[in-house]
């Protein structure tokens, strides 16, 4: 009997055999040649050998996954994405002290928001595009984005859990006249497909969609960009010191880097990332599909810009949205419920989730539609 289907925004479902290795190896971790630590992963020292190795393997296995080039700078840190709002701005807008610096932001949703209203702590922020005039429905094409002349970055939030937008393709700045770096807030989207490097120059996430438990935040940072940080950045929060520190300037996420690992390891045995894009590609069209061809649900977002990882939908009749997860919860199908601030109903669809997952809910919906409609 399998497990029910959890379509949480996250933290969210995992691997089943990942969670059964962990579970295996909580009282006592073995290296890779089989032999016993003597102790679980929480209890080891984050500088002794045993969890270096750990650390390596996840760090290497992320690299080789999503083909990272080796000019840029993987980092291992805490506090998630709203952390890095305030992060980013510290170690990118030390530049020019002897004027305000200006960061560019695009809104597409309420995650963009909270980094547009988080750097403007730390510097001069500037909306280039936002949807919000829509309801966060679109993306405004980037041929239309009014770029500062002098952005210390760009900043976008490509994919937005909540609203359920996503970019499908990266922005070329050079090819809109920018020379600013793009900052890119993937959480939800991390691992999920390939990313252009060429286009990037720093990405950060939370690894609770698609890599793991809550707690690790991983960022990728183009080398030129560390030396940047403002005076009064935290030493913990510097990207320079967390880079020649190996992301032990602190103490890490340690039993998170772990779990992400053992995640990045499923994925290897998967096909890596691009089998991940194709499943997912599969799956998100199954649940459109299954939404477009009724007169019940209703997705509202623009299908050029419709989220593979997170599929909002409305019951046309909205008197039925608690017999409608209760039904869902009775038939394994779990956290189902939209975000209080957009309401209706919400399916994250990460790597974890299985097609069958996807298959079951479509026909969980058919027959509720049948019995409701």
């Amino acid at each position: 009997m399998h497990r029910p289907f959890n379509f949480s925004a996250g933290p969210a479902t995992m691997p089943s055999e990942v969670l059964a290795q962990a579970a295996n190896e909580m009282l006592d971790w073995p290296d890779a040649s089989g032999r016993l630590s003597g102790m679980g992963v929480m209890e080891m020292s984050h500088r002794g050998k045993e969890f270096l190795s750990i650390y390596e393997s996840a760090e290497r296995d992320l690299r080789e996954l999503l083909a990272i080039p080796a000019h840029f700078k993987i980092l291992f840190m805490q506090g998630g994405g709203l952390a890095e709002n305030a992060i980013v701005p510290l170690n990118l807008c030390g530049q020019k002290l002897d004027r305000p610096t200006v960061a560019d932001f695009v809104l597409t949703g309420s995650w963009s928001e909270k980094s547009f209203k988080e750097a403007g702590k730390y510097c001069q922020t500037h909306v280039v595009a936002s949807s919000q005039a829509n309801g966060y429905l679109s993306v405004a094409a980037p041929d239309t984005w009014q770029l500062s002349s002098d952005a210390c970055y760009v900043h976008i939030c490509s994919n937005e859990t909540i609203n359920g937008v996503e970019f499908h393709e990266l922005p070329d700045l050079k090819n809109l006249g920018s020379n600013a770096p793009l900052v890119i807030d993937f959480s939800s989207h991390l691992a999920s497909r390939p990313v252009d490097w060429s286009r990037v120059g720093l990405a950060f996430g939370g690894a609770q969609k698609n890599l793991g438990p809550a707690g690790l935040t991983l960022v990728v940072v183009r080398e030129d960009l560390l030396g940047h940080a403002l005076p009064i950045c935290p030493s913990a929060f510097n990207y320079t010191t967390v880079s020649d520190n190996g992301s032990m300037y602190n103490t890490p996420p340690t039993y998170s880097i772990y779990m992400a690992g053992l995640v990045l390891q499923w994925i290897k045995r998967q096909g890596g990332i691009a089998a991940m894009e194709q499943r997912n590609i599969t799956k998100a069209h199954m649940l459109y599909e299954a939404i477009d061809a009724s007169g019940f649900y209703v997705n509202k977002v623009a299908r050029s810009c419709r989220s593979r990882m997170n599929v909002p939908f409305y019951l046309h009749n909205e008197a039925l949205n608690d017999a409608f997860l209760s039904g869902a919860k009775n038939a394994g199908l779990l956290q189902l419920k939209g975000h209080k601030s957009v309401g209706g109903m919400r399916a994250s669809l990460y790597n974890a989730m299985p097609i069958e997952g996807v298959a079951a809910l479509v026909a969980y919906m058919q027959e509720f539609e049948r019995t409701h409609g």
